[in-house]
């Protein structure tokens, strides 16, 4: 007999559950993968050391360091980590790989970087995959046909010492995007959108199933920088199917199958699609043609307008937490109601993070930026999301593209993502940024964030204020 359709997570879900739910307890799901860096670790570790634990599965875990490191030119050994408590996680982090046999990617390692740029690039991220880390953005990983989500620090801990974790299925949603892109919009304007159209807690509850032909003609880099957002619109994971830009990408890489374990592998990721009749609890749709360049003009990501649209007026929002919420946004960003974005001067430009710090990211950037100069007065950052992404960077001349602009070219890390370690935004200073999050004092106390993409961004750095790409190409 055929037994139901079922959806991408259905499958991963019910090949991964290790005990039903049962009396009130939820199901304990197995983990395939789990990612593990210096900030949300610490206390994990030691919880296994008071209790006398090991890790269970070490072969299954890698650390890599990423929030704490400094992303400052590397001249020498010594390297200027200018944050105490930064100091203090890195070296524990290190103790800690070595105590319990964990692969540690460390300062100074040629596959070091962001924990979410690394797995994919490392072949490490699979589909059909359970992966988590405790970072928020673990959604990323989901481009591949995963499911990925963030954990908590005692998460953390369970999943060292049992490579398991207890979870309670969330529901799904399709999120449909057919239709052809318009010159000048990005991945980025799309998950952007979509946050704009839902909101922060849109998807609270389910999971993310990106579907359509948009999505489809996507590659792997453009994926990935939309479920890495799925968790903006309060989203457990975001997934896209896998299919032949998945292999492609996944070919050859260093942790992927190979021989006949790659054409195992294959056929068996060929099944995960979900079926044609599959169920999902809830459908949204957008439609590629009709979408524009994006940029935010609050302090949460779905205050989020097109990038020639004006400042939206609180007083045409009739539900009143709605309203005090804009309001009170609008006084940290130092906007009025009605005002156009485009034109606003700006000081800092950041172009990195999780979000968009991959090769295509950079070489959408270094695009605009050819042959122009950062406008004065105008700090541009450009920080490659791995060691592997710089060396590919720097073999395609574009940190001279970026260098000879005038901007930063950096090493690997979170940089002004998280502002640390000096990256970040002095009180009052304005940045059109390529990461993920606006939030008040995210990029520095006082700090004033425009999200946008790496066009946007580049666009901005080469004339002082927020500008429409579009204008530039």
């Amino acid at each position: 007999m055929k037994g139901r359709p079922r959806t991408l997570v259905d499958k991963i879900w019910d090949d991964h559950v290790v005990r039903p739910e049962a009396e009130g307890v939820p199901v304990v799901l197995y983990v395939d993968l789990h990612l593990v860096h210096e900030v949300t670790s610490p206390q994990a570790f030691a919880e296994l050391r008071a209790r006398g634990l090991g890790v269970r599965r070490p072969d299954l875990t890698l650390a890599t360091m990423d929030h704490s490191t400094p992303t400052t030119p590397r001249r020498s050994a010594a390297l200027p980590v200018v944050d105490t408590q930064a100091v203090a996680q890195l070296a524990q982090l290190a103790r800690n790989c070595d105590d319990f046999g964990i692969l540690l990617f460390e300062l100074g390692s040629e596959r070091q970087g962001i924990v979410h740029v690394i797995g994919p690039e490392q072949g490490l991220t699979q589909p059909g995959m359970t992966i988590v880390c405790g970072d928020s953005h673990t959604s990323t990983h989901g481009a591949f046909g995963a499911l990925a989500f963030g954990i908590g620090t005692s998460e953390v801990a369970h999943v060292l010492a049992t490579q398991s974790l207890l979870q309670s299925k969330p529901k799904s949603m399709e999120v449909r995007i057919d239709g052809q892109l318009p010159r000048g919009v990005t991945a980025k304007d799309v998950i952007l959108a979509l946050i704009a159209r839902i909101g922060i807690g849109g998807g609270t509850g389910h999971t993310f199933e990106y579907s359509g032909s948009a999505i489809r003609a996507l590659g792997m880099e453009e994926r990935m920088t939309i479920c890495n957002m799925s968790i903006e619109a309060g989203a457990r994971a975001g997934l896209i199917a896998p299919d032949e830009t998945t292999y492609e990408y996944l070919a050859g890489r260093p942790f992927a199958p190979a021989g006949s374990a790659w054409d195992d592998a294959v056929g068996a990721w060929r099944q995960l699609p979900s079926d044609d009749d599959a169920v999902y609890d809830r459908r949204v749709q957008l439609d590629a043609a009709q979408l524009a360049p994006m940029i935010t003009y609050g302090t949460n990501p779905a205050m989020a307008i097109a990038i020639d649209e004006r400042v939206p007026d609180p007083a045409e929002t009739r539900d009143a937490s709605r309203r005090a919420e804009l309001e009170k946004a609008l006084r940290y960003m130092a906007l009025e109601p009605g005002q156009p974005l485009l034109g606003r001067p700006v000081d800092v430009v950041f172009i990195g993070s999780c979000t968009n710090s991959r090769i295509s990211d950079l070489r959408l950037a270094a695009g605009i930026v050819r042959g122009r100069r950062v406008a004065p007065g105008v700090r541009m950052l450009v920080v490659p999301g791995s060691q592997q992404v710089k060396r590919q960077a720097e073999s395609e001349g574009l940190h001279r593209v970026f260098t000879e602009a005038g901007a930063e070219w950096r090493e690997a890390g979170c940089s002004m993502c998280i502002a640390m370690n000096g990256d970040q935004l002095a009180p009052g200073q304005s940045a059109v940024s390529t990461s993920n999050r606006n939030f008040e004092g995210r990029q520095g106390k006082g700090g004033r964030t425009f999200l946008a993409s790496p066009l946007t961004a580049a666009a901005t750095a080469v004339t002082g204020v927020i500008t429409d790409a579009r204008t530039l190409v």
